[in-house]
């Protein structure tokens, strides 16, 4: 699989808040609504602008903060393609990849991306290609992969629940 979009690149420590603000935490009902307040406070046009396939890329410790699931949705519900960074924030990522969001941990293409390139990402290759070359990401594990590969981890639930029924 391949994905193939431009870069929207952030820094370090992008805390969930940033991410998805929380004053709309439960007030925000619906993809629409959840999607128009993604990153709205660091970049305005990101969610106006974001197209199904681009990529955030951010530095170190992305999506430190609370554990709001939104953070991780309202990147899905644009159409974000996978979030590049040099390390995320555990809650985070372990809601990144239940929603069905690819979360590539690769310091040296975080790095080198430029805001608004074009970046491939070739999963089964594991590597993030840019404009400054192509760089090597850690296999995903296979539990992660079938959840990405399901859309996520309900979605991943609800699979297994058909090909195997409900546990007595």
């Amino acid at each position: 699989m391949e994905i193939e979009g431009r870069a929207w690149k952030y820094g370090d420590n992008i805390n969930t808040d940033v991410l998805f603000p929380g004053k709309y935490t439960y007030t925000a009902k619906g993809r629409e609504e959840i999607a128009g307040h993604a990153l709205e406070d660091l970049d305005p046009a990101f969610a106006a602008n974001v197209r199904v396939g681009d990529l955030v890329v951010g530095g170190r410790n992305f999506g430190c903060g609370s554990s709001r699931e939104q953070a991780a949705t309202c990147l899905v519900y644009n159409g974000v393609g996978a979030v590049i960074a040099e390390s995320f924030a555990r809650i985070f990522y372990r809601n990144a990849i239940n929603n069905g969001l690819l979360a590539i941990v690769c310091r040296e293409a975080a790095q080198a991306i430029r805001a608004g390139e074009t970046v491939t990402v070739r999963i089964e290759q594991r590597t993030v290609a840019c404009a400054a070359g192509c760089y090597s990401f850690p296999a995903l594990s296979a539990t992660v992969q079938e959840i990405l590969d399901a859309g996520g981890l309900v979605e991943q639930v609800k699979r297994r629940l058909a090909l195997t029924g409900p546990a007595s």
